[in-house]
């Protein structure tokens, strides 16, 4: 698209006067303002004349669905830590979205350093480090208290950390450019959508089959899914829960961190950014199921699709409300959730 500057009407395309020091030929205050059109620079197949008959709306119905994915991906990078550490420690972390907005601070910060790629792993390493020392002073003491001391607990800590990136950082949003060998786009006939996005669904689809083999195919996810189900019994066997809930806890936290790193470069950075992404989370797992990997993986692809859905037949209000309303006919129809496991202590 390019920009073609025209001069006004009655002006019989003489330059403008440039008193009072106007610049270049720019209008004077009272004189008529410059016409500016604009001329769509045609696509190579359309200049050729193939392009005319081709249904657009399909390719934008796909896009739109694609975008709502996106969506659902984080929410599941969020969502995962969230049930990991609720399954192993009873522990309803309300802050979970506030290490997602501190991530993305932090890729401002080390992105001067160390450039995006450096920030891609410092970022994520600094949040689990903050979330272990949550867990070390903190959330130790809830484990076997009653849920809802540790929720009015991290509901605090929401709150303090929002007000102290608002301290430090300032309530303005910022933004952080996208490095350019991120930036441009895929082509696969008329279908156009963003190099870096896929890149991103790429990574999050990499972090849960990580996640999957790490809980399903090492001794230490057998432990960790041994103390979800009975901890009193991990505990008979002579096995300390207390390591693996330092390790679940900087695990889900850094995905959270991770999360805020990777939305950074297309998202506003601003405090309060955290508490807009844990409603949705908090609706994934409830969703998906208390204790269930691929309940809260499967319910972030469909409070996704349901959202792009929603803006793609040009009904993007009510694209939050549908997923609440999802919500609602799940937990009617099965209040454990999708796929919902029975957790003994939890009876």
């Amino acid at each position: 698209m390019r920009a073609l500057l025209l001069p006004p009407s009655g002006g019989g395309g003489r330059k403008q006067s440039t008193d009072r020091g106007t610049p270049g030929g720019w209008p004077c205050l009272g004189q008529s303002p410059p016409v500016l059109r604009y001329a769509r620079t045609p696509h190579p197949a359309a200049a050729r004349g193939e392009g005319n008959n081709r249904p657009r709306k399909p390719m934008l119905f796909f896009q739109q669905l694609l975008n709502g994915l996106l969506d659902g991906v984080y929410y599941l990078l969020i969502a995962l830590g969230l049930s990991l550490i609720f399954s192993l420690g009873g522990i309803v972390n309300l802050a979970h979205g506030a290490f997602f907005a501190i991530g993305a601070y932090l890729t401002i910060v080390f992105s001067q350093y160390v450039g995006f790629s450096g920030a891609l792993v410092a970022s994520p390493a600094a949040v689990a480090l903050i979330g272990i020392l949550m867990e070390r002073f903190l959330f130790r003491r809830f484990y076997r208290s009653d849920p809802i001391l540790s929720l009015l607990l991290t509901f605090g800590l929401a709150m303090v950390a929002e007000q102290a990136l608002r301290w430090i950082f300032g309530a303005p949003p910022l933004s952080y450019s996208m490095p350019r060998e991120l930036r441009g786009q895929i082509f696969i006939g008329d279908f156009v959508y963003s190099y870096y996005r896929t890149i991103l669904l790429g990574i999050a689809i990499a972090c849960v089959a990580a996640i999957w083999l790490l809980l399903n195919r090492t001794s230490f996810g057998r432990v960790v899914r041994a103390g979800v189900q009975n901890p009193d019994m991990v505990g008979a066997l002579g096995i300390s829960l207390q390591p693996y809930m330092t390790a679940v806890a900087a695990l889900g936290i850094g995905l959270a961190g991770l999360a805020g790193v990777l939305l950074a470069p297309i998202y506003a950075v601003h405090p309060a950014m955290g508490q807009e992404i844990i409603t949705p989370a908090f609706v994934v797992c409830v969703i998906g199921g208390l204790g269930s990997f691929w309940g809260v993986v499967v319910a972030a692809l469909l409070v996704g699709l349901v959202k792009g859905f929603m803006v793609a037949i040009d009904y993007p209000a009510a694209s939050i409300a549908a997923i609440y309303f999802m919500m609602l006919v799940v937990l009617l129809v099965r209040p454990r959730g999708l796929f919902g496991e029975r957790i003994q202590r939890f009876e």
